[in-house]
């Protein structure tokens, strides 16, 4: 069967790929819309903590036996740990200074961390198995459905709508979005501010942490792998609006279904596009599609 002249199964296939992708930036956008709309830092070392999380996954198999479940929950702990440590021995002294400051220190950062990463295992990149419980796949007629790459979709998109519902519609989330906008008033409830804005960074790492785990079994995994992937997130955070969390989620998944499409009916532009998207959304909407003026 063909739908426009293209084969089901191609089609199906790259409607799948878009929607992995798509899951990776919803949940690596949200991080970062995370950690800007409530924190006002531009968290470039996002990308770096992607990447750990996957080599702490990689190096609890291979070195200590850990198996993927437990990493699931290990590798955003400890790399959120890092997060925490960074933010308050570095990024705490910038919050009141110009967004430069914080780019420049987190790119630094990011630097510093693949630089040892890329030192101790190379760039080749490391293989992470599939577990065991989702091996295979399902034939759903038109095309085959690999249960780890359903998996992935499924878990992504769970944690995105879980903590966009933990921020907007919780008094956890109503302590956080008021310590960032009015933090004395906060502070006069008896609420520790400075731990809240700690665990909010400490959150949004470690949402990267757990996209680099479920990102393991599918990519190589390697140094490079956020840098090359954070760019993307990074336009895709610009076109759903800075800071907006809903925003960084659909945008996500429907900037990853238009790659996907446009890998279909227009390869060449397929590295593009989204650039282009975000080019044109700039121009008509700056504040981005979600996002407020």
């Amino acid at each position: 069967m063909e739908i426009f002249g293209v084969p089901s199964a191609l089609l199906g296939s790259q409607l799948l790929v878009g929607l992995i992708n798509g899951s990776f930036y919803a949940i690596l956008s949200l991080g970062l819309a995370i950690i800007f709309g409530l924190l006002n830092i531009i968290n470039f070392t996002h990308g770096a903590q992607y990447m750990m999380g996957a080599f702490v996954a990689w190096i609890a198999l291979n070195k200590l036996g850990i198996n993927y479940w437990v990493a699931l929950l290990l590798a955003p702990l400890a790399v959120g740990a890092l997060g925490v440590l960074i933010e308050r021995t570095m990024l705490r002294k910038l919050y009141k200074l110009d967004h430069l400051y914080g780019l420049l220190l987190t790119f630094g950062l990011a630097l510093i961390f693949e630089g040892i990463f890329r030192d101790q295992y190379g760039i080749s990149g490391q293989s992470y198995p599939v577990p065991e419980l989702l091996q295979g796949g399902v034939n759903l007629g038109f095309m085959f459905l690999p249960i780890y790459r359903g998996w992935v979709v499924v878990a992504a998109l769970t944690v995105c709508f879980a903590t966009w519902f933990i921020i907007e519609k919780t008094k956890l989330g109503a302590y956080l979005r008021a310590g960032t906008e009015n933090p004395q008033m906060v502070q006069a409830l008896g609420i520790n501010v400075p731990l809240l804005i700690t665990f909010t960074y400490g959150f949004g790492v470690a949402l990267a942490a757990f996209a680099g785990v479920l990102a393991a079994p599918i990519y190589q995994v390697s140094p490079l792998m956020g840098s090359n992937l954070i760019i993307v997130v990074f336009a895709v955070v610009v076109i759903g609006g800075m800071g907006s969390i809903m925003g960084s989620i659909l945008t996500g998944i429907g900037l990853g279904l238009i790659e996907g499409l446009t890998r279909v009916f227009y390869p060449e532009a397929s590295a593009v596009v989204v650039f282009v998207i975000m080019v044109i959304v700039l121009l008509v909407r700056p504040a981005g599609l979600f996002g407020k003026a």
